[in-house]
C-alpha cells in the first residue's frame, strides 16, 4: 500500500495535521518534551507578565495547572448531570454495536479498536466474509494495553504503512507509528504481520515529527529529526533520505533537503503495479507546496503545475484540483476545477488537460475518491452530499450517477483497493441518522454491511438548514437541529459550532455526545458554515485569509444575531464552542462580540497571535493567518484575542480546555488568557489534560471526562432544564 500521506500529500498532512478537533459538537476527539526552552523567543514576549506559562513541562507551570484544574473540577465535576453525562458519554465510546472501519490489506481487513477493555487500544484483523456478519471473529496482530504494559510506556497509535508484497505473496511487513501520550512526534517500529511482532534489528525511527515510508524491503524514505538544523522553522522535517536496511540511520542518502523556512519536507514510493513512481513533495505552508518525479538514478524533475493545486497520481492519470484560476496550454481553468491529464503525456510536454469538475454558485469539490477503473467525485451542493461517477475510454470522460447513493445525509466514500478494484466503502450519516457503512461496487446497489446504534431518542428532532447575512452581504448558511415543538420565545438553550479554516468543511454527523447531553436535555444545536472553511470551495476558504480574517467572524457574529432574531435563542442563552483554529474564533468572539454569548468553551485555542509563529508548529500556520513579525501585524492585530483583552469590558462565562502533551497549538496560548481574565476578575475557568496532543485526550476516559466538563459548564451557564 502506499504510504498514508503519498496520495495527494498536502491534503493529507492537512488532514493529519488539523485532525482531533474538527467534528462538531465533539469537545475533544481522540512523547516528545515539548517544554519550551525559550519561553520569551519572540516578540513582545519579554513585556507579558505570563510568558512564564509557556514553559509546558516546568515544576511551577504544571502545579499552576493542577491548581486551575482542581478549580475547575471542584465547580464542574461534583454533581449529578455531570456524572451521568461523563457515564454515557464513556458507555457512547466503548460501546461494542459501533461500526469497526477497516482497512484492506492483502487478504485480510484490519481495524483499530478502542473499548473498556481495550483502553488504549487493539489492531486486529478478520476476513472479508466474516466482518458481513453481525460479530465478526477478530485476530488481535496488536495489543498496545499489552504492549504498554510490557514497556512501561503510554504509547497512542499513529497509524501503520505497509509493504506491498511482490508477486502475489501475503502482507508481510509494516511500519507502525506510536506516539507517547498522544502528541505530533512519534516514534517508527517495523512489524512483522505473520509473527505480530516487532522485527528485532527492523528499521526504527526515534521520536520525533515525521515518519518512514517504504520504497521496498529493503528500503525507506526517513524524513525527521537528524540533527542540527534537520527540522524546519514549524518543528517538522526539513531533509528526507533514503535509508537501506542493516545501515545506521547516520549513513542515509539525503535524497532532497528543504529549505529552514520551509514547512514540511517528505517522499513517498506510488506502489500501483506498472505505475511504480517515487515522488517527493516540498510543503512550503499550507496549501503551497511542490511535488518532483524521483528518477532511477535519484535526479529530481519539478512537476510543473501550480504550487496551491491538490496534485493526485493514480496509475496513469494525473489529477489537478485548482484553487487559483490558471492559463495553461491556451485555456483557462476557473478556480475549484478538477482537471486530468495522462502523466506519461504531461512528462512529454501536453498540457491538454480535461476538465472532470467545474464549479458553480453552489457547488464545491469535496473529495475524490480513485478506483482501479475510475473516478469518484464527492461533491457538495450548499452544503449537501453527492456523488459523480467518471469513467474513460476512447471517447473521452463519460459521466454517470453513483448507483444507489442516498438523497439526503453526508456522504463519504473511499476505495476498499484503488489498485485491484473498483469497490468503495460509503459511509453515510446526519445529524439525527447514525451512520451506516456499505460496500458499494460501482455500477452496482451498495451492500449495507454495519449500521451504527442510535444512542439517543431523536424522534422529537428535526434538522433545518437556514441563511444568514454577513456584514458584506454574503449568505452563510447554518445548520439547525431543533425540538419540533420548540416554541419561538427566545428562551432554548443552544449550542453554537464553528471552526471556519483551512478550507476544512464542516458537513452533517452524528454525535451521541451532542445527541445525549444536549438535544435530549432539550437544547437546540446550530453548526456555522462560515468563510474559511471550504464548504464552497477555495473561494470560501480565500475569502477569509490574512487581512480578511474577520469576515469568518463577522459570518459567526451574523448566525448567532440570526438565532436571537428569529427567538430561537437569546444573548443569555446562546452558547459557543470551536477548538484550534476554531479556538481563535470563540476568543474572537469572547473580546469582539460578548454581548451575542451567555457561554463560550474555547478548546487547544490560538490566542496570542503576537506570539503564535514562535510557538511549536506555529510557523507553519503563516499562509493562513500571516507574519506578525512583519508589517501583518497591522491586520493580524484586529483578531489576536490576547492583545484584544480590555479587563474594563464585561465578558460571557468563559471555559478554556487544553492539552500538556499538545505539541502542535502550545498551551500557552489557553494558560495566558485565562491568568490574564482570572486576574481582572472575569467569570473563567480552565482545565489542562496532561495527556491527549492536539486531539486533547488520549483514551475514552479521557474524551468523555472533558465532553462532561464543557456539558456541564454550558448547562450551568445556559439554564437547560
Amino acid at each position: 500500500m502506499t504510504h498514508p500521506m503519498g496520495f495527494q500529500p498536502m491534503k493529507k498532512i492537512l488532514l493529519a495535521l488539523l485532525a482531533g478537533t474538527l467534528l462538531a459538537g465533539n469537545v475533544f476527539a481522540q512523547g516528545q518534551n515539548v517544554s519550551n526552552d525559550e519561553p520569551t523567543r519572540g516578540n513582545a514576549a519579554n513585556d507579558d507578565p505570563y510568558a512564564w506559562l509557556e514553559d509546558v513541562t516546568g515544576a511551577r507551570q504544571l502545579a499552576w495547572v493542577a491548581q486551575q484544574n482542581q478549580r475547575t473540577e471542584a465547580e464542574l465535576a461534583a454533581t449529578p448531570r455531570f456524572r451521568q453525562t461523563e457515564s454515557d458519554i464513556r458507555t457512547m465510546l466503548d460501546s461494542d454495536a459501533k461500526i469497526p472501519g477497516v482497512e484492506k490489506i492483502g487478504e485480510y481487513y484490519y481495524n483499530f479498536w478502542k473499548d473498556a477493555a481495550h483502553e488504549r487500544g487493539i489492531w486486529r484483523r478478520t476476513t472479508l466474509d466474516e466482518y458481513r456478519k453481525p460479530e465478526p471473529q477478530w485476530e488481535i496482530v496488536l495489543d498496545l494495553d499489552a504492549l504498554n504494559q510490557q514497556e512501561g510506556e503510554n504509547w497512542v497509535w499513529h497509524g501503520a504503512d505497509c509493504l506491498r508484497p511482490q508477486d502475489g505473496q501475503p502482507y508481510k511487513r509494516c511500519l507502525i507509528a506510536l506516539s507517547r501520550g498522544g502528541s505530533d512526534a512519534d516514534v517508527t517500529r517495523e512489524f512483522d504481520l505473520q509473527t505480530k511482532s516487532f522485527v528485532q534489528d527492523g528499521f526504527h525511527r526515534d521520536e520525533a515529527k515525521g515518519g518512514l515510508g517504504w520504497i521496498d524491503e529493503n528500503h525507506v524514505y526517513a524524513y525527521t529529526d537528524f540533527g542540527a538544523d534537520s527540522m524546519t522553522s514549524s518543528g517538522y522535517p526539513r531533509i528526507v533520505k533514503q535509508w537501506t536496511r542493516g545501515t545506521p540511520l547516520s549513513s542515509a542518502t539525503t535524497v532532497y533537503a528543504g529549505k529552514p523556512d520551509d514547512m514540511y519536507i517528505m517522499a513517498y514510493h506510488e506502489d500501483a503495479p506498472g505505475f511504480e513512481r517515487d515522488i517527493v513533495s516540498r510543503t512550503l505552508a499550507f496549501y503551497n507546496y511542490e511535488l518532483y518525479l524521483r528518477g532511477k538514478d535519484g535526479a529530481l524533475q519539478k512537476l510543473d503545475l501550480p504550487n496551491s493545486a491538490e496534485k493526485g497520481l493514480h496509475r496513469q492519470w494525473l489529477t489537478v484540483e485548482l484553487r487559483e484560476p490558471w492559463e495553461v496550454g491556451g485555456k483557462h481553468y476557473a478556480e475549484g476545477s478538477l482537471l486530468a491529464i495522462d502523466f506519461d503525456a504531461f512528462l512529454a510536454g501536453s498540457r491538454d488537460f480535461d476538465v472532470l469538475f467545474t464549479p458553480t454558485d453552489t457547488t464545491s469539490l469535496a473529495g475524490v475518491a480513485y478506483t482501479r477503473d475510475h473516478i469518484v467525485l464527492n461533491l457538495l451542493d450548499d452544503v449537501k452530499s453527492r456523488l459523480d461517477v467518471l469513467s474513460h475510454d476512447a471517447g473521452g470522460w463519460k459521466h454517470a450517477a453513483f448507483v444507489g447513493a442516498p438523497q439526503f445525509g453526508s456522504i463519504s466514500i473511499g476505495a476498499v483497493d484503488r489498485n485491484d478494484s473498483d469497490a468503495l466503502w460509503m459511509s453515510v450519516t446526519d445529524y439525527l441518522t447514525p451512520a451506516t457503512l456499505s460496500l458499494a461496487e460501482i455500477g452496482k446497489q451498495p451492500e449495507a454491511l454495519k449500521s451504527n446504534p442510535a444512542f439517543f431518542d431523536a424522534s422529537n428532532e428535526v434538522v433545518e438548514q437556514h441563511f444568514a447575512t454577513s456584514k458584506d452581504g454574503t449568505k452563510v448558511p447554518y445548520f439547525l437541529v431543533r425540538p419540533k415543538n420548540l416554541k419561538y420565545d427566545g428562551a432554548a438553550p443552544t449550542l453554537l459550532y464553528g471552526y471556519g479554516g483551512f478550507e476544512i468543511s464542516l458537513t452533517p454527523g452524528y454525535s451521541g455526545g451532542v445527541g445525549k447531553a444536549w438535544l435530549e436535555q432539550g437544547g437546540v444545536y446550530v453548526v456555522a458554515n462560515i468563510r474559511g472553511g471550504g464548504e464552497y470551495g477555495p473561494r470560501w476558504h480565500q475569502a477569509a485569509m490574512k487581512q480578511n480574517r474577520h469576515k469568518a467572524y463577522e459570518d459567526f457574529a451574523a448566525v448567532a444575531e440570526d438565532l436571537i432574531a428569529n427567538k430561537i435563542t437569546s444573548p443569555r442563552r446562546l452558547g459557543i464552542q470551536g477548538g484550534s483554529n476554531g479556538g481563535l474564533l470563540m476568543g474572537n468572539m469572547l473580546v469582539q462580540y460578548p454581548q451575542l454569548f451567555g457561554a463560550i468553551v474555547c478548546q487547544v485555542p490560538l490566542l496570542d497571535m503576537k506570539r503564535y509563529s514562535h510557538l511549536l508548529a506555529g510557523a507553519s500556520w503563516m499562509a493562513e493567518y500571516g507574519n506578525p513579525d512583519t508589517s501583518d501585524w497591522e491586520f493580524i492585530k484586529t483578531f489576536s484575542p490576547y492583545q484584544l483583552f480590555d479587563p474594563s469590558r464585561k465578558y460571557p462565562p468563559t471555559l478554556f480546555m487544553t492539552s500538556t502533551r499538545d505539541d502542535r497549538v502550545h498551551p500557552a496560548h489557553a494558560r495566558k488568557m485565562y491568568a490574564k481574565m482570572l486576574a481582572a476578575g472575569k467569570d473563567v475557568r480552565y482545565y489542562e489534560n496532561v495527556e491527549g496532543g492536539h486531539g486533547g485526550a488520549a483514551n475514552n476516559a479521557q474524551v468523555a471526562h472533558m465532553n462532561a466538563l464543557a456539558y456541564a459548564f454550558l448547562w450551568q451557564q445556559l439554564g437547560g432544564k
